[in-house]
């Protein structure tokens, strides 16, 4: 496979390849996500421009976008090579929804979601101290709304409202760094739902341990938001591992 020449500088992408770069750049991070381009592969970008009929000004944007997550980088005398897992930005929601979306999805569930358990509890102990009044008094609204959407079996409503929830926990905590992970959040859910897996009516459990979790930041009890948030990420871990040993995938070692 011939290199890419290093050095060349990016022309700006013509809003009428705006399609075909965002087509190529979701087919290559999937295939990389997935394994179908291992690490240490050498991607050629004549080859790339002819199997996806795309100019090489296409071609050369999605691998600078590919080269600032960390999936790729250029060497001389190589060419473009893939990247190991441990150098991806894996915080990325790009990142994040190439890997629900590729045969590794439930090892990312299950990463992410130990993440935002070790988060969110603490999230809601923060938020417990330092929302306001009119903010908590609406959490409490939406986390009636979740019940009422889950109860109707209103799965749509049900996602928004449900990632709208824990962003304004996280947003409550006051914590700038915690803000930031709204969008790995919004990612999990939006692909535990395109992915089924999501039950199609909520568990009670579920819908109870939302109001508690926002009744609790509501009193002032920072204890008992964080406790009900910890219950709420385990029966979310749990209510997954059910499902995925349904349909025979497995959540990894």
């Amino acid at each position: 496979m011939k290199p890419s020449s290093p050095g060349v500088a990016v022309a700006p992408i013509a809003p009428a390849e705006a399609g075909l770069h965002a087509r190529v750049l979701d087919h290559l991070g999937t295939a990389i996500c997935g394994g179908e381009l291992a690490a240490g592969a050498v991607l050629n970008i004549d080859e790339l421009v002819e199997r996806y009929a795309v100019s090489r000004s296409v071609v050369r944007e999605v691998l600078r976008v590919l080269a600032s997550i960390g999936f790729i980088e250029t060497r001389r005398r190589v060419g473009v090579m893939i990247r190991p897992t441990n150098a991806w930005n894996v915080f990325d929601p790009q990142v994040i929804r190439w890997r629900l979306a590729s045969s590794g999805r439930i090892a990312q569930l299950r990463s992410i979601t130990e993440l935002r358990t070790a988060v969110e509890p603490h999230a809601a102990l923060l938020a417990a101290s330092r929302v306001g009044h009119d903010e908590a008094s609406d959490l409490v609204g939406l986390a009636a709304k979740m019940w009422a959407a889950g109860k109707a079996g209103d799965e749509e409503r049900f996602l928004r409202l449900d990632i709208e929830f824990h962003r304004r926990v996280l947003i409550a905590s006051g914590n700038e760094m915690f803000v930031r992970l709204q969008e790995l959040v919004a990612e999990v859910l939006t692909g535990r739902h395109q992915h089924h897996l999501m039950p199609h009516h909520p568990h009670e459990q579920a819908l109870q341990l939302h109001a508690e979790v926002a009744q609790a930041i509501q009193r002032r009890d920072g204890e008992r938001a964080r406790q009900a948030m910890v219950q709420l990420m385990e029966q979310a871990f749990d209510e997954m591992s059910s499902i995925w040993e349904q349909t025979g995938e497995t959540a990894g070692p």
